[in-house]
């Protein structure tokens, strides 16, 4: 509420031109004061005269503080200025009554020139220099200015900023405002994403418990080979009177009988190699079974001998 009570006052305040600076050229037929403004001075000049001084009033103008001038010229002895309520007035010393006040603006207005020359003395002149006389006075009370604007330009460069600013400051709280929901949503996503998650293990430990077979084949009356789902995973098993894993399959599982039928038979020397070795190891054990048993009979007979 205060920037919007701010951007509709700030302009009113901008409106009057403030005096930046002021320089007094001394001539040899005419004093010219030059008041440089900071903002293209579109007021209204008024100018009243006594015989000893010459009051100028520059209406919508201010200046920092009063300025006193010494001069000591033919046309101008002081100047001084001094700010009133809205408007700024110059009060110009002259030595004679004889003094007259031009006054004019620079072609961009930001600039005004105050000239202090004598008067024409009337003499009687042709009416060709009576003619260049006018057209010369006429041309120094209207210098070229610039087709005066009730909004100056700068007024419009610091409405311009003013504006941009405002739409700058909704655009970053927007922004944050955005960033914030999105950083939430991100939260409440990646919570989401987590439930899942859980919800996932949760089933794939149900399945975890469960295996089944994806194909089967009999190698022999003892041993058979299978193909098992376990989790994500296949597994290569050969079964019989010694459980075997032959391999482990991930991607590239079998999907046909024909598939399997074929990596048994890649694997046919390694799964008789599987099976001789357990027939061995199957007949060590029985002979093992089997020395124990002979000897007792052997130590039996022994003593019956003896006792005979």
């Amino acid at each position: 509420m205060i920037r919007l009570l701010l951007l509709f006052i700030l302009p009113f305040s901008l409106y009057a031109a403030k005096i930046l600076s002021y320089n007094i050229y001394d001539r040899t037929d005419r004093v010219d004061v030059m008041i440089t403004f900071d903002t293209p001075y579109n007021g209204t000049i008024r100018q009243s005269k006594t015989k000893s001084k010459i009051i100028i009033k520059l209406e919508d103008t201010s200046i920092e503080s009063p300025k006193t001038k010494k001069v000591g010229s033919k046309f101008l002895q002081t100047l001084s200025i001094i700010p009133l309520k809205s408007q700024t007035q110059l009060i110009a010393t002259i030595p004679t009554s004889n003094i007259m006040l031009l006054a004019s603006k620079t072609v961009d207005g930001y600039g005004l020139r105050l000239r202090f020359m004598q008067k024409a003395i009337n003499t009687k002149k042709s009416p060709q220099s009576n003619e260049a006389s006018i057209n010369t006075a006429d041309s120094l009370m209207n210098l070229p200015t610039k087709k005066d604007n009730p909004v100056s330009q700068s007024y419009y460069i610091v409405i311009s900023i003013m504006i941009i600013g405002v739409f700058l400051l909704f655009y970053l709280k927007r922004k944050v405002q955005s960033k914030g929901q999105t950083q939430t949503s991100k939260k409440d996503t990646w919570l989401f994403k987590a439930n899942q998650t859980n919800t996932v293990k949760e089933k794939n430990q149900k399945n975890d418990e469960n295996i089944s077979i994806r194909f089967q084949k009999t190698i022999d009356t003892e041993n058979s080979v299978v193909m098992l789902d376990f989790a994500n995973q296949s597994y290569l098993v050969l079964l019989g009177k010694s459980n075997i894993l032959l391999d482990k399959f991930t991607d590239n599982k079998p999907t046909s009988q024909q598939e399997f039928d074929s990596i048994l038979q890649n694997r046919h020397e390694e799964l008789e190699a599987f099976l001789s070795n357990s027939n061995e190891d199957r007949n060590i054990k029985q002979q093992e079974k089997q020395e124990p048993l002979q000897a007792y009979k052997e130590k039996a007979a022994s003593l019956l001998y003896s006792d005979n």
